[in-house]
């Protein structure tokens, strides 16, 4: 299991990096904080990405999914618990696909 200040490293450049590409985009507002970045739409519906330190997992919750990520050191991501694929892409889909305009999170 990795090291506690290993994950709150990693859990700080990785809920910087989200909010960083959501930036550009006014159909939405965030809020980061204390390991949970919050993801506000103008029609009300919220996502959500926090730090689970007790599982040194990040959960994303968007409508009425949700899917846990565990920090893999040899592709230096996170990678979802069941599947696999990366917590990026994935957060970049679902954000890009509620506001119908594409989302990048370089």
């Amino acid at each position: 299991m990795m090291a506690s200040a290993h994950f709150d490293r990693q859990i700080d450049v990785c809920l910087t990096r989200i909010a960083a590409g959501l930036e550009p985009h006014e159909d939405l507002d965030y809020t980061l904080g204390d390991g949970l970045l919050t993801i506000d739409f103008d029609d009300g519906i919220r996502f959500v990405v926090n730090r689970q330190a007790a599982a040194r997992q990040v959960w994303l919750a968007a409508g009425a999914r949700a899917w846990h990520y565990d920090w893999d050191d040899a592709t230096q991501s996170w990678v979802d618990d069941r599947d696999g694929h990366d917590l990026y892409t994935r957060i970049a889909e679902v954000v890009s696909a509620k506001l119908g305009t594409p989302v990048r999170l370089d």
